[in-house]
């Protein structure tokens, strides 16, 4: 019979769980940062279906800095608002 590749997201739980061992080790609020970048990358798993020339670990991680670039963009946008606030009552 032939083999069955496994799909994104049977790679993805794959992945998960080799790395529970490493979540284990870990401080209870680093454990919880590292569920939210899990979760972030499981949030682009049907666009990581696409990335088939990459390791798929490689993909999650590009999905959590995808995320991660995000929040950073709006905690700037949200700095610069502050700041335009700040000059506006000064």
């Amino acid at each position: 019979m032939g083999r069955t590749i496994p799909s994104i997201t049977q790679v993805f739980m794959h992945e998960e769980q080799s790395l529970s061992r490493f979540r284990r080790a870990l401080r209870r609020s680093d454990q919880l940062a590292l569920d939210e970048l899990l979760s972030s990358a499981r949030q682009h798993i049907a666009a990581a279906a696409y990335a088939t020339h990459v390791l798929p670990m490689e993909t999650f991680l590009v999905a959590m800095i995808l995320e991660e670039h995000k929040e950073v963009r709006r905690l700037r946008d949200e700095v610069e608002r502050l700041r335009q606030q700040c000059d506006a009552n000064d």
